[in-house]
């Protein structure tokens, strides 16, 4: 489902009744800039991701192709969206009494050729990532042919992709969706993460 701008109560039902929402608007043409430069100035803190947890985990190129920075919730840089997804989860744990307790965030770093194939958010036999959000911080000239679309695979069968442009939001819930990154042709930047609960 769509929504425009940072409208908690639409975001809550969109997750209730189809589970994942499109937040057009979530952030400013300013505020996502904010974020662009905060990521470019860091781009050299930034290390390839892997897969797996712990010290289970591997990178593997197959898989995916993309750069990642976790950040500090309390960083002073990220405070005007950290007081966003606060406000968004207080919402979430008013209305879906979901339990939530922590936010999980990194940068990513899509280079030109990057991707994820399919995947599931949630780990094997762990519950603790409950809702994604993935916020764009690409510029306000990304076209569609720049790919790096985000696809989502519903319940019924079909798929959406969802373009990244900036200041756009999708966040769905963790155990249900199984989705991807459509190959970038372009560097794609995001802020992205999940509730957890413990």
């Amino acid at each position: 489902m769509i929504v425009n701008g940072p409208d908690f109560p639409a975001m809550i039902d969109a997750l209730a009744s189809d589970g994942w929402a499109e937040v057009r608007g979530f952030l400013s043409a300013d505020e996502v800039a904010q974020l662009a430069a905060i990521s470019a100035r860091r781009r050299n803190d930034f290390h390839r991701a892997g897969i797996g947890r712990a010290t289970g985990q591997t990178v593997s190129d197959d898989i995916r192709r993309d750069d990642v920075l976790w950040v500090d919730n309390l960083d002073p840089e990220l405070a005007f969206v950290m007081q966003r997804f606060a406000g968004y989860q207080q919402q979430l744990n008013r209305e879906l009494y979901l339990g939530l307790n922590e936010l999980e965030l990194h940068f990513a770093a899509y280079p030109p050729g990057g991707f994820y194939q399919r995947h599931l958010d949630q780990h094997r036999q762990q519950d603790t990532r409950v809702v994604t959000v993935v916020l764009y911080l690409n510029p306000p000239d990304w076209q569609e042919s720049d790919g790096g679309q985000l696809r989502i695979y519903l319940d019924d069968g079909r798929q959406v992709d969802v373009q990244p442009a900036g200041g756009t939001l999708v966040t769905f819930l963790s155990n249900r969706f199984e989705h991807e990154v459509i190959p970038a042709q372009r560097e794609r930047l995001s802020l992205t993460g999940w509730y957890r609960r413990r």
